[in-house]
């Protein structure tokens, strides 16, 4: 594999970013005007009613995040000049139709005739989404932005951005392969993606014919992905509805140039553009928050198992070694997991230690103004212990304490409310990430380590561009980048 200096590639390049307030899209936004500010225009497709509210998005939501305090740094008052060149903002939604609903005719062919690159970072990655939502966006969205790309004259290269997880709970050696239209995990046969949008609208209708209320139509959906999901092997509606993405990208992409990036467990950066930058609560920060704050006491999970986490700038870095490598190259498979557990794994019981060293020495400050002290979490290997012990341990006292509620004129009401909502904490994480907490698997990157081999035989900006895993020491980026960055950018 040949190819040339990655910042060359980008200059003068017109680049769609769709799904522009998230997290990696915001990081590859600073990215590229941080090392190639010479690049020609990068259209973000952002929600939004109008122009005025898409401003207002790109300011709240990008712009006026900290991960930009450098590139604000290094430019000073030249950046606004900077930001009115090189970004046009497009209201849309991928989820519309074919033309990703932007409604400015002369902006649709203004973006036709001029793009390079299609970066499709726009998801949910809520676990249990509404069904309606995630296929809307996870799966049509992707065929949108794929029908969208071929309708550009100049296009190089789609990059489109799933997740390592499609592979649901699978063992052993996952393979960087695609998935063909109709297959599934469990060889159930029948999976028939337009099928499932028809199941969604006619569900949808029967919902709203019997009158049901918001909420009742939102837990219905919710209840109907899952439902779904599991029929066919996977886990979760998120996982489904990348996976059914995918086959539609692969299926309909005739001769276009297509890159599948597939992240694992993305986590805070490692370096650039500063160390530990995340924003909202990330897959496993939900256990860390609940730890710090004296609510995870015990968990579920195979404590010798390898959890895959990658920092997001490593991610990024990736995405656009691979969208250089790729361009007009419409005939290579190009699947690339981006992880850590075949190169460098880390294990649950590495960020047990991490996580009781950390909070130790520098304990989460409570409501009453004290710090709170954490030990080490009980953790029970199977489910059935699990119930066990949370029935021992909680579910009997909660009973004790609803009935000397009554007894005592709800003395005991907060003492009562506070376990009930622990409680609930602990079995709601158990629920939504009990496929991952035995997870037997370990995401093959031969894709990736190919194409790390090829950017250093080619003399590529490595140092700009790293992606190695090996280069991480876990245990430095978890106690001293990853978990302050958490509590600096999530607790605040």
């Amino acid at each position: 594999m040949e190819f040339g200096s990655v910042v060359q590639f980008l200059e003068d390049k017109t680049i769609l970013i769709t799904g522009a307030t998230g997290f990696l899209a915001k990081i590859l936004l600073e990215k590229i005007l941080r090392v190639q500010p010479n690049v020609k225009k990068i259209y973000l497709l952002l929600r939004a009613a109008d122009a005025k509210s898409a401003s207002q998005r790109l300011q709240n939501e990008i712009l006026g995040k900290d991960l930009f305090t450098i590139l604000k740094e290094k430019w000073g008052a030249d950046l606004n000049s900077l930001i009115s060149k090189k970004i046009v903002l497009v209201p849309g939604d991928i989820s519309y139709d074919d033309d990703l609903g932007v409604k400015d005719s002369n902006l649709r062919e203004e973006i036709w005739s001029q793009l390079d690159v299609v970066v499709n970072l726009a998801a949910t990655t809520n676990f249990d989404e509404r069904y309606d939502v995630a296929l809307g966006i996870n799966t049509m969205g992707a065929k949108h932005v794929l029908c969208f790309a071929k309708k550009c004259v100049k296009l190089k290269v789609l990059v489109h951005v799933s997740t390592a997880y499609v592979s649901g709970e699978r063992a052993g050696l996952i393979l960087e392969t695609s998935y063909g239209r109709g297959d599934t995990l469990n060889g159930v046969s029948g999976l028939d993606i337009d099928e499932e949008k028809k199941l969604v609208d006619q569900k949808l209708n029967e919902l709203q014919a019997e009158g049901a209320t918001t909420e009742e139509i939102k837990g219905a959906m919710k209840e109907m992905g899952i439902e779904r999901a599991k029929v066919y092997g996977w886990p979760n509606t998120y996982v489904f509805t990348k996976a059914m993405g995918e086959m539609l990208v692969g299926d309909l992409k005739e001769n276009l140039s297509v890159v599948i990036i597939r992240p694992t467990i993305v986590t805070s950066t490692l370096k650039e553009p500063f160390p530990g930058w995340v924003e909202g609560i990330r897959t496993i920060d939900s256990l860390a928050v609940g730890y710090a704050k004296g609510r995870l006491t015990c968990f579920l999970g195979d404590i010798t198992g390898i959890v895959d986490v990658i920092p997001a700038d490593m991610v990024v870095n990736a995405m656009i070694v691979a969208m250089a490598a790729h361009a007009n190259r419409p005939f290579d498979d190009a699947i690339y997991q981006v992880g850590s557990s075949v190169r460098n794994p880390v294990r649950y019981t590495n960020l047990q230690d991490f996580g009781f060293h950390y909070f130790t020495k520098k304990p989460w400050i409570g409501k009453d103004g004290k710090p709170v002290k954490v030990g080490r979490v009980k953790v029970l290997s199977s489910m059935a212990n699990f119930h066990g012990y949370m029935a021992i341990r909680y579910l009997l006292l909660l009973k004790g304490l609803e009935l000397a509620n009554i007894a005592f004129c709800r003395y005991f009401e907060k003492m009562y409310t506070d376990l009930n909502r622990k409680i609930k904490f602990v079995m709601k994480l158990v629920e939504l990430y009990r496929p991952y907490l035995f997870f037997r698997g370990v995401f093959d990157d031969m894709n990736t380590e190919k194409l790390r081999i090829a950017a250093v035989e080619n003399n590529i900006e490595t140092d700009m561009f790293y992606f190695d895993p090996k280069a991480i020491d876990w245990e430095d980026y978890f106690t001293n980048i990853h978990i302050p960055g958490v509590v600096k950018y999530v607790f605040r």
